[in-house]
């Protein structure tokens, strides 16, 4: 009788094969040099070596999308200190954060850096910044002249008149003489470099539209002003004296403020006033200090009835007093972000401001009387009893409590959602790379 081999399933056998090669092929890649596909803009990789101060080629990309596709893997982890849990440097394709999943698992991502512009999620969404531009290479990290900016300076970057993606040669720290005021259509891109704008005035988006911040480390400002500063080729004027907020926004829309680290600014980290809207906030790491983000300029300034801002996967971190943010008349989406920090409150606001919490992580501090997510700012119980406050999904920890009000009204919180949440048990994961990332040319972020 002839002898027959045993039967062995094909399909799982293959699937172990194909997962072996794949593995093998991703350790090989990483161990060689990475080489420049196809689609990398020569002029790019030329200005690179030459240190040139503006590209000269142009790359042009598809339409923003409305909603990227958002990659969940849905894995149960348990719950951790969130300042030790930064040092973990998780560096999945698959965090379930759609802004990362939409770009990071690309190694050649400095080949495609305008695709980050189709990665925007929230209100903020449709903020192209300047991908429909040139690139702009930043050489020199001197501010000398806030009315005549020297060509490869940053300021002589931002307040062109064309579309520009501007990037950096290097690593620098940028202490500006007078506030940064930026111009329309504009992205200033961080990935790649370190670097930091500190220890001087800071930035300001006033009345424009279209722009993206990702990648600073943002520290330091200091109030500036009573000084010429140009603001386009053809205009410089009188500023009065700025307040140094990290990221000055006024009334300007269609901003996209993503993956920074923000500290210890003489007044906020980020504020929008003035009527601004269409803004997210997104994925950036806040630490040490008192008044953090402020939406809204004041009771009486009605037109911020308009304003709405997604707050999304930012982590809220050691050293943080209140405002996370501090909330007025408008629509806010607080979704996804883990606060490990506060010393007052963490969520804020007055004049009825709606407010949609929604799978957050919430850690109250040690002190018992500060176990309250939520504050309503100088306003009797009669008041806010009828604003809409609510909390979906979040998750409690310490003690924490969210004072919830309102009916309920299903038009004004569809005012206040602009994503999907996920599970808060995913924040830990989502938000662990919070923050400027250390990205490297040729390398996964």
């Amino acid at each position: 009788m002839a002898y027959r081999l045993p039967h062995i399933p094909l399909a799982p056998f293959f699937l172990v094969l194909a997962l072996v090669l794949v593995a093998a092929a991703a350790e090989k890649e990483q161990q060689q040099p990475v080489n420049l596909r196809k689609e990398e803009p020569q002029e790019l990789l030329q200005s690179w070596n030459n240190n040139s101060s503006i590209f000269r080629g142009e790359m042009r990309n598809g339409h923003a999308v409305d909603n990227p596709e958002e990659i969940a893997e849905l894995v149960n982890e348990s719950i951790r200190n969130s300042t030790a849990r930064r040092k973990l440097g998780y560096l999945s394709c698959s965090t379930g954060n759609p802004i990362d999943d939409c770009w990071r698992c690309d190694p050649y991502w400095q080949s495609h850096r305008k695709r980050l512009a189709n990665c925007a999620i929230g209100f903020g969404r449709n903020a192209i910044g300047g991908r429909d531009g040139r690139y702009y290479v930043v050489t020199d990290p001197r501010d000398d002249d806030p009315v005549n900016p020297r060509p490869g300076t940053l300021r002589h970057a931002v307040i062109q008149d064309t579309p520009l993606w501007i990037v950096f040669n290097r690593d620098m720290v940028i202490t500006l003489k007078q506030e940064l005021i930026i111009n329309s259509f504009k992205t200033i891109d961080g990935r790649g470099a370190n670097v930091h704008i500190a220890n001087g005035g800071c930035i300001t988006i006033q009345f424009v539209t279209n722009v993206i911040i990702h990648g600073l480390h943002i520290h330091d400002c200091k109030p500036t002003g009573n000084a010429m500063v140009r603001s386009s080729p053809a205009h410089y004027g009188w500023r009065t004296m700025a307040d140094g907020d990290g990221i000055s926004i006024f009334g300007s829309s269609h901003i996209w403020v993503d993956h920074n680290s923000l500290s210890s600014c003489a007044d906020g980290l980020v504020d929008a006033v003035m009527g601004s809207t269409a803004i997210t906030i997104s994925n950036n790491y806040f630490t040490h200090h008192n008044e953090v983000i402020l939406l809204g300029h004041s009771d009486s300034y009605t037109r911020d009835k308009q304003m709405q801002v997604t707050i999304a996967y930012n982590h809220f971190g050691e050293g943080l007093i209140q405002r996370m943010p501090r909330c007025r008349h408008g629509y806010f989406h607080v979704v996804n972000n883990d606060y490990t920090h506060w010393a007052m409150y963490a969520i804020g606001g007055s004049a009825n401001p709606t407010i949609n919490s929604q799978g957050n992580r919430y850690l109250a501090p040690a002190n018992p009387f500060a176990k309250e997510v939520t504050k309503r700012a100088d306003t009797n119980g009669g008041t806010w009893k009828s604003w809409n406050w609510r909390s979906q999904g979040d998750l409690f920890l310490n003690g924490a409590y969210f004072r919830t009000s309102g009916a309920g009204a299903g038009a004004s919180y569809a005012r206040a959602s602009s994503l999907g949440a996920k599970p808060s048990s995913l924040v830990g994961m989502m938000t662990s790379t919070a923050g400027a990332l250390a990205c490297r040319r040729g390398r996964s972020c």
